[in-house]
């Protein structure tokens, strides 16, 4: 019998191990399937390096997959592709574009930039004219396609068809009149042409050289179009045959410059990115513009941090040392209530107090009748993010400082107080020591996390009140993560990419510097700790 059953077991037991593998193979093959058309679209739009990310990943998983030795890893394969995703390339990103001049109006490579500027066209003067009737797709409204004719003046008309990126196309007939229907299209009612006027005038039907415009979508009027700038790879520049100005590729600012001796010396934009070594951080440190409210904004950010680190710590210290005591009555519940603050989402508490605060119909105003100025006077605008900051991060403290608490013996206290500690003594010789020691990392976890809290500076009043006489815009109560936002992307110059990177690493340097000195000073308290 027992032969039998395993006789029976057998082939079912050879059989799960090959199912399993078929679908180990199954669901790598679509994961593969996948990523290669993930690399294939962001190499064709230029993005390379997420395209190499996306590689790399793909490759990874395949050798853990395949090698034995890495069995265990396969568990952890998901976390460590998200991490290589968003987090390694994100920083290989930021590292790469800080030494470039990566912004608005240096977006792409320079072929990618001729290609855009060879794709623009111009109306000669002396272009032939065509008279058009709009044709729409019969199965799809968004394809459009004009009917051209044109009186030679010998008695005969020229007709073309023309659709977008495709050659123009004669029509051998004798009728110039529009057809009913023509190649799957038909002519456009009259109260169809309103909705598409912008398109038509916008669009350049016809491929490569030989295209046509419209120049007058309610006169019904195209004509052939030419390309505007073209390219001239001996000269490595850029003609414009409308001017007739030459702009020559200056390959160290990645823009196309007008030749010297012309009428009006300018640049051809959108120019190209090109590796600009460590100029975006030169500029950073010696431009006046950029330098002139730097040294407040970075002692405010300092001074932000620290206060709202010291002032959370100290308010959410105080509430778990009332809640540690057991005469406290109901506090399970009070702790409930006290962690309100934490669970509401920040940009929620952040505009209830800017409304409490505003001076027309806020609470404080209103109801309390005091007329203090939040928003238009410096040191009443940081105070007041300092309070808000205080009512977001007491509850976390609270919280982080409760577990501690309970993790201290009592029998250390019992001994404290047989050799006659006070309660003052007690708390800033036992308590305060290692309760440092505990929750010291998640100090400073809070104070890198305030360096950067851009959050709460831009909801409450975007950096205000604005520093007079400063050439870039900066505010009072700007830290150096609104204050970079503010020179990338606020000053009314367009993104400036690189610029924002590059003060990202220069911020990167002074967190992780302070973040050191940080845990130095939290190892001299384990030193203490250990004579506790």
């Amino acid at each position: 019998m027992s032969a039998q059953s395993t006789a029976v077991r057998g082939p079912s037991g050879l059989l799960t191990p090959v199912v399993q593998q078929i679908l180990k193979l199954l669901g790598l093959a679509f994961l593969d399937v996948f990523g290669i058309l993930l690399f294939y679209t962001f190499w064709y739009v230029g993005q390379w390096g997420l395209a190499a990310a996306i590689a790399i990943i793909t490759l990874l998983v395949n050798v853990v997959v395949f090698v034995p030795r890495l069995y265990p890893v396969r568990w952890l394969s998901p976390g460590l592709a998200m991490m290589i995703l968003m987090v390694i390339y994100p920083i290989i990103f930021t590292f790469t574009v800080a030494f470039t001049n990566y912004s608005d109006g240096h977006l792409y490579g320079k072929s990618e930039s001729i290609a855009l500027h060879g794709r623009v066209t111009y109306t000669p003067a002396d272009a032939r004219v065509y008279q058009f009737e709009p044709f729409v797709a019969k199965d799809d409204p968004s394809q459009l396609a004009l009917w051209l004719t044109h009186d030679r003046g010998d008695g005969t008309t020229e007709v073309l068809w023309a659709r977008v990126d495709e050659p123009l196309q004669p029509v051998d007939t004798d009728d110039p009149t529009p057809p009913e229907e023509f190649e799957g299209f038909r002519p456009m009612e009259r109260s169809e042409l309103f909705g598409v006027i912008r398109q038509l005038e916008s669009g350049t039907f016809g491929e490569g050289a030989d295209t046509v415009s419209v120049t007058s979508a309610s006169r019904r009027t195209a004509a052939r179009a030419e390309q505007r700038y073209v390219y001239d790879e001996e000269l490595d520049g850029i003609t414009d045959r409308v001017t007739e100005t030459f702009y020559a590729a200056d390959n160290e600012i990645g823009s196309w410059i007008a030749a010297k001796g012309t009428a009006e010396e300018s640049k051809l934009e959108p120019g190209f990115f090109v590796f600009v070594g460590f100029t975006n951080f030169t500029r950073f440190f010696s431009d006046p513009a950029l330098r002139g409210p730097l040294a407040i904004v970075f002692g405010w950010t300092v001074a932000f941090a620290f206060l709202s680190v010291f002032t959370t710590f100290v308010l959410g210290l105080f509430m778990a040392l009332i809640l540690n005591e057991k005469s406290i009555p109901y506090r399970k519940a009070l702790r409930s209530l006290l962690i309100i603050p934490y669970a509401i989402p920040a940009v929620i508490s952040i505009l209830a107090w800017k409304g409490m605060m505003n001076p027309n119909i806020g609470v404080f105003a209103k109801t309390l009748g005091i007329e203090v100025p939040w928003f238009s006077d410096a040191g009443w605008a940081k105070i007041g993010i300092v309070l808000i900051n205080l009512w977001l991060g007491y509850p976390y403290m609270m919280l982080i400082t409760s577990g501690a608490l309970q993790s201290i013996p009592t029998d250390i206290y019992e001994a404290a107080e047989v050799d006659g500690a006070g309660s003052r003594q007690r708390f800033w010789n036992i308590t305060l020591p290692l309760l440092l020691v505990a929750v010291g990392p998640l100090l400073i976890a809070s104070f890198t996390f305030n360096f950067n809290n851009f959050v709460v500076i831009e909801a409450y009043n975007k950096g205000g009140p604005p520093i007079p006489g400063t050439l870039t815009p900066a505010g009072y109560t700007d830290i150096l993560i609104s204050y970079t936002y503010r020179l990338a992307f606020g000053s009314g110059r367009g993104a400036d990419y690189g610029l924002a990177s590059a003060i990202t690493i220069v911020i990167f340097f002074i967190v992780a510097t302070i973040t050191l000195l940080n845990f130095r000073f939290t190892g001299q308290w384990e030193e203490v700790s250990k004579n506790v």
